[in-house]
């Protein structure tokens, strides 16, 4: 299934389902939610969740070597297994899109609504 966020202010962004609804909850939406709105009072809210989030996921582990061991053991590609399987799409790749979005919607002030 593939989430369509829209405002009048910016152009679509798309987002398959899992991504869709990660960052959906990560601003305090529930999920799954085939449409919502994130209004303009919300979107000041939304955008430091998210980067809020982005933060604590590239900010350093002070065990390092834990998890070394456990991104090693993850990584790791069987033979047939494609490269581009084994490689990760970070929560800031993800984010950018809607965050920008946001930004631009709140600035013109218009919520951003989103539909399945």
């Amino acid at each position: 299934m593939i989430y369509k966020f829209k405002s009048r202010a910016t152009a679509d962004v798309l987002m398959l389902q899992p991504a869709a609804e990660r960052l959906l909850q990560l601003i305090g939406k529930t999920t799954p939610a085939p449409s919502g709105i994130i209004t303009i009072e919300q979107a000041l809210h939304a955008i430091a969740a998210l980067e809020a989030a982005i933060l604590k996921e590239e900010t350093p582990d002070p065990n390092p070597l834990d998890k070394a061991l456990g991104a090693a053991a993850q990584t790791e590609l069987a033979p047939d297994q494609d490269l581009a399987e084994g490689q990760h799409v970070t929560l800031r790749q993800r984010a950018t899109p809607l965050i920008q979005m946001l930004r631009r919607a709140h600035a013109a002030g218009q919520p951003v609504v989103w539909g399945v």
